[in-house]
């Protein structure tokens, strides 16, 4: 399931209320995992960063085949490419930190720049929600940096 904010007006909630009760409907998933999408418009979104930008924000899990999605629901296909991998321990509150420690300095001290893919987030076996000592694993599209 997806929907439509900006970090301004997060709807994040809202986004896992509509999706945890119908996730049972989900025949075909490979596991209970669980995966927070977002979709960017353009790599302009981090360029000139503005908390009111919007973007698509999905609730999803990894399904065996696409055939069978039950209705009101969509498949998201993510295509193949290398990511930056970070896990988060925490609660989701202290998430605003660690991405901006991503963005703002491990990426420009990198080799590498932003692809046009989605960013997710891997909750797996060690996610708890709002528990200190949950985990998640960030996945961020890179490509090695054009020095041209």
């Amino acid at each position: 399931m997806r929907r439509r904010m900006s970090l301004s007006k997060n709807e994040t909630h809202l986004l896992w209320q509509s999706f945890m009760p119908r996730k049972k409907e989900i025949i075909n998933a490979k596991n209970s995992f669980l995966f927070s999408l977002e979709v960017y418009d353009g790599l302009s979104y981090f360029r000139q960063f503005n908390p009111q930008n919007e973007f698509e924000k999905w609730a999803a899990i990894e399904v065996e085949n696409v055939n069978a999605i039950p209705e009101g629901m969509e498949k998201l296909l993510i295509p193949e490419g290398m990511y930056a991998i970070f896990v988060f321990k925490g609660v989701s509150s202290d998430a605003f930190a660690f991405y901006n420690q991503i963005f703002s300095e491990w990426l420009p001290a990198s080799d590498f720049e932003l692809e046009l893919r989605p960013h997710f987030a891997w909750m797996g076996e060690k996610y708890k929600k709002d528990d200190p000592d949950s985990e998640e694993e960030i996945f961020i599209p890179i490509k090695v940096r054009d020095t041209n």
